[in-house]
């Protein structure tokens, strides 16, 4: 699972880099409210820690820009405003929780652990007609239920999480197979061509195309 901290002092942010990432978290930084917009889009957290008084742009505007793009990501906020006007305001722009600073690590660590419970119970993929239900590890094609592997099943569910966007083989073998996987690029393509031949798709039809040299690319 992926965090992205979009937090404006430097004590904080690095504590909370270092805490997550030894639980084993990945994350991204971004100092400033602007800049949190733009990593969001780039990284696409599975979880944003947001600070209420930012730079650039102030944290409940950043929640209304995420949150018209991605609905039902969790968005926590960090912040040392706790009147009831304002936890009304931050949850009407998007927010799922708030979390008051200061705050103990292992207070935050349980906050995040309950809110991607709560994301997992029904976190439901969909491209095109393909539908992937990451909890119950199912994939239906226009309601035909399909059995992929466990890799089959992490490639198509890293590909639909990234619709739209060019997945180069680096990142898939980074994603998929984990940052250690030694083998050539080229085991992607068997991969891939049996998870096609599953989906009844080719090449160059479908909903997954090649982009040759490069990589894979999922579309409506």
């Amino acid at each position: 699972m992926d965090i992205l901290i979009i937090e404006d002092e430097p004590g904080i942010y690095n504590f909370l880099k270092e805490g997550l990432e030894e639980e084993g978290f990945g994350t991204a930084i971004a100092s400033d409210g602007i800049m949190g917009v733009e990593k969001f889009f780039q990284y696409k957290p599975d979880l944003v820690l947001l600070d209420w008084m930012l730079p650039g742009m102030h944290g409940i505007d950043v929640c209304k820009e995420i949150r018209k793009q991605e609905t039902h990501m969790p968005i926590l906020f960090l912040t040392a405003k706790d009147t009831v006007k304002e936890t009304i305001e931050g949850l009407r722009a998007g927010a799922n929780d708030y979390i008051k600073k200061p705050f103990s690590f292992e207070e935050l660590l349980e906050r995040i652990k309950i809110h991607f419970r709560d994301k997992q119970e029904d976190e439901i993929f969909t491209l095109g007609d393909i539908s992937l239900n990451k909890s119950s590890y199912q994939v239906f094609n226009d309601n035909r239920e399909i059995s992929f592997t466990q890799r089959e099943f992490a490639l198509l569910e890293f590909l639909i999480r990234n619709k739209g966007k060019i997945c180069t083989r680096d990142e898939i073998i980074d994603k998929v197979w984990g940052i250690n996987f030694e083998y050539d690029t080229g085991v992607i393509d068997v991969f891939m061509n049996s998870l096609r031949k599953k989906l009844n798709m080719g090449k160059d039809n479908g909903y997954i195309k090649t982009v040759r040299g490069v990589g894979y690319i999922a579309n409506d």
